[in-house]
């Protein structure tokens, strides 16, 4: 049998596979609200076969998107928009997932096929990012304002706010973004945050906000429904987050009722050497689930169903997100359990053209 293609439970939900979609920015939403484009998108990865189907990084503000075409979950309205996509998905038996966010300092830039620059207040589709200290992502980005302590205390309210919208929305997975030099993230890496308050210094206080946001969160989304957090597991950079760091963090999300961590890495700063290859991330995955006991999420360059196969079936992580790939491939889960001799149902609107 077939372990990437086994049921995992976790709290009240039970995912029929074990190949996870992971949340991929579209840029294509109109003031934060979603369009045909993503329920089309995200639509075709549950016919495809995945257990779980998570949607892009979705802004708690509009200031926390990364382009103005982001997706947001700042009003009722944006959870409303959200709830035809939600129904589909679980039609399909998927699980739907959202994935909550705020860029910080990487905010306010333009759509990746226009070259994907920052751009500054004085454009139309920009404005002044925010972050834990006044310190820009790189050469050519804005300097972003330092977030006060009201403003700190604000952003934990939003994320609350955002995670009963997505309830609302009819998700059943929520993932917090604290990974790839996002807000969260760069109040956990000493290279972004160099504040002197009680939000910067020591591990204990760069923990203090991603700890409060996670603590905000799970204290309004149901207890039978998971809460993912996806990390960055190290900065690629001396003197930055690493898995040590990595480690502490997911112990302390553990306590606070996390059920799963999605390990990725890099993000924070523009010159992080990343020795990127097939499976690259996976072994900070395996590191966290036997340091911790929490299940972890592999990521990154996996491509192969023998490849994921073997990440699940050897307890290197409990389930594989993929990325680009399901964008190659929406319907790569059902070729992989092929290739795999594991009997999945098609689509019965496809069930004709199954090899």
């Amino acid at each position: 049998m077939s372990h990437l293609f086994s049921p995992l439970t976790l709290r009240g939900i039970t995912f029929r596979n074990r190949v996870f979609v992971s949340p991929m920015c579209q840029y294509s939403s109109v003031d934060g609200l979603p369009t045909a484009w993503h329920l089309v998108h995200l639509g075709s990865r549950a016919v495809g076969g995945a257990g779980l189907v998570v949607m892009e990084a979705t802004a708690v503000t509009p200031e926390g998107r990364i382009t103005f075409a982001d997706q947001g979950l700042w009003s009722d309205a944006h959870a409303q928009a959200l709830r035809p996509i939600t129904a589909f998905l679980k039609s399909q038996g998927a699980v739907p997932g959202i994935q909550i966010a705020h860029a910080g300092r990487k905010a306010s830039t333009d759509l990746p096929w226009l070259g994907g620059g920052p751009l500054d207040a004085r454009h139309p589709n920009g404005w002044v990012p925010q972050a834990p200290s006044a310190l820009p992502f790189g050469p050519h980005f804005q300097t972003p304002s330092a977030l006060g302590t009201q403003e700190i205390d604000a952003l934990i309210k939003a994320f609350a706010a955002a995670a009963t919208r997505a309830l609302a929305a009819g998700f059943e997975v929520l993932e917090l973004h604290m990974a790839h030099g996002y807000l969260l993230h760069e109040f956990l890496s000493p290279l972004s945050n160099q504040r002197t308050d009680a939000y910067g210094g020591d591990l204990t206080n760069r923990m203090r906000v991603p700890l409060a946001v996670t603590r905000a969160v799970r204290a309004v989304w149901p207890e039978s429904l998971p809460l993912f957090v996806r990390i960055s597991a190290t900065d690629w950079k001396e003197g930055g987050w690493d898995p040590e760091q990595s480690v502490a963090l997911a112990a302390a999300l553990k306590t606070l009722g996390v059920d799963l961590v999605d390990c990725s890495t890099g993000g924070l700063v523009p010159d992080a050497r990343i020795p990127a290859g097939p499976g690259f991330q996976t072994p900070f995955a395996t590191r966290i689930r036997e340091k911790t006991g929490l299940p972890t999420g592999a990521v990154g360059l996996i491509t192969d169903a023998l490849q994921a196969e073997q990440i699940v079936a050897t307890g290197l992580a409990d389930c594989v997100f993929l990325g680009r790939e399901l964008l190659r491939d929406p319907y790569w889960p059902l070729h992989a359990a092929q290739t795999l001799h594991a009997e999945i149902p098609w689509p019965p609107q496809y069930e004709r053209a199954k090899p």
